[in-house]
């Protein structure tokens, strides 16, 4: 029997994010602080809350389940946040061009948007979202405790670090 703790037993943290939220943009920061810190000690996984007010966010959040199908998903998903301002003027045109700079098959990611074969994981993302209370973006949930980064991001990576570092300790 292995010695190491099971992928299972990593303390998961669930960011709700939209690919053209410009505080996801900024709380991309935070996300690669954390996982320089904790590695693989730490499931950091992106859920899907597109809002209304960015008519790009949900084929956006569709177009990330394709690359992450396609073993690319956070270098697709932070390349897009880092141009999500673009994102609200050229859409899915800027989608699928990422998608062609980062080697992914982009007339797969095209086919994919088309035939909408993601559009369960984001409606279930936003769902689950909707029940726990996220109202926008980005949110975080880790041990249980939601955290709001919708009206900034001061104080949550400590916030985050905390409850991660006492899950951590719970196991041992």
């Amino acid at each position: 029997m292995n010695d190491t703790p099971s992928t299972a037993a990593r303390p998961v943290l669930d960011v709700w994010c939209e690919l053209q939220c410009p505080d996801c943009h900024t709380a991309l920061e935070d996300l690669r602080a954390l996982r320089a810190r904790y590695g693989d000690r730490l499931d950091i996984r992106l859920r899907h809350f597109p809002l209304p007010k960015h008519p790009h966010a949900y084929v956006a959040a569709q177009a990330a389940e394709e690359a992450l199908e396609q073993g690319r998903g956070w270098p697709y998903i932070e390349a897009v946040l880092a141009r999500s301002e673009e994102l609200g003027k050229r859409g899915e045109k800027l989608l699928l061009e990422v998608a062609g700079e980062l080697g992914l098959d982009a007339e797969e990611l095209d086919t994919a948007l088309i035939d909408g074969r993601h559009l369960l994981i984001v409606d279930a993302d936003q769902a689950e979202g909707k029940a726990i209370g996220v109202t926008g973006t980005p949110t975080y949930v880790i041990g249980g405790e939601r955290l709001d980064g919708g009206t900034g991001q001061e104080g949550l990576r400590a916030r985050i670090e905390e409850i991660a570092d006492r899950l951590l300790a719970e196991q041992g």
